[in-house]
């Protein structure tokens, strides 16, 4: 099973670039989708078309966040949120149940310019591990999506001036991986590629993708039993149409 997951910045925007002929490229048995900006229908309608199964969640605010899992199999159930109210209205997960696994498909919650949601982002981290690990005890999971922190020095290009100052590097962001990473979700791209400098988002400003002044923020996580199978973890640097691109895993 290969699953590739992409912080699109607005399905309807990116679709008018090149992403419906990237699709079929990316060759996913599972795409998570993140940013989607739309409504269910308004996905469903976008994505029309395509040889997928189509699932939405979508925030209560017009316009913004949302998330979607398009998958070559229809899975065993689909369902929406985690759960908890005080977390559940902005479209930020998507979970599909397979035969040997859940693919959970999240946005995690940005803290800020101002760092004003830093807070609330530390409790999310803590509610959402909780969600993971709940279903856990079931199957193993891989939850892939757009984690909004550089976890270490090695994924973002400038770490000393942005330390503790700018949100996705914050201490507090970075404890929240941690928490992730010592609970046995393994990051898949690092554990394969120890050394590897590659990044999946980059600011409009200043040109800064075509500097490669980049974060690796988007990743897919992976329940400790599923490690050895792991045939490829990779980040595709050369997809284009949103500030991210894509990153996946490769499952046999």
């Amino acid at each position: 099973m290969k699953i590739v997951s992409f912080n699109v910045n607005g399905i309807r925007a990116i679709a008018q670039k090149n992403f419906l002929e990237d699709v079929p490229n990316l060759d996913a048995d599972v795409l998570c989708l993140q940013e989607t900006k739309a409504t269910v229908d308004q996905v469903k309608e976008t994505l029309e078309g395509l040889n997928y199964h189509v699932f939405a969640n979508e925030a209560e605010r017009k316009g913004y966040s949302g998330t979607a899992i398009l998958t070559k199999k229809e899975p065993i159930q689909v369902s929406t949120d985690i759960g908890m109210v005080d977390h559940d209205q902005e479209g930020r997960v998507i979970t599909a149940e397979f035969d040997n696994m859940y693919v959970v498909n999240v946005y995690v919650p940005n803290s800020g310019n101002d760092l004003r949601r830093l807070d609330y982002r530390q409790q999310w981290d803590k509610d959402f591990l909780a969600y993971l690990k709940d279903l856990e005890k079931h199957k193993p999971i891989i939850t892939c999506g757009d984690f909004n922190v550089a976890h270490k020095a090695i994924d973002l290009a400038r770490p000393k001036a942005n330390y503790n100052k700018s949100a996705g590097f914050m201490q507090e962001e970075i404890d929240g991986m941690d928490a992730y990473t010592s609970n046995g979700l393994i990051d898949s791209f690092r554990d394969r590629n120890p050394e590897e400098v590659k990044y999946s988002w980059w600011s409009y400003r200043a040109g800064a993708r075509g500097k490669n002044v980049g974060w690796r923020i988007d990743y897919c996580l992976i329940s400790e039993g599923l490690k050895d199978n792991v045939k490829d973890a990779f980040i595709m640097n050369d997809i284009m149409g949103s500030d991210h691109c894509p990153v996946g895993v490769e499952i046999k």
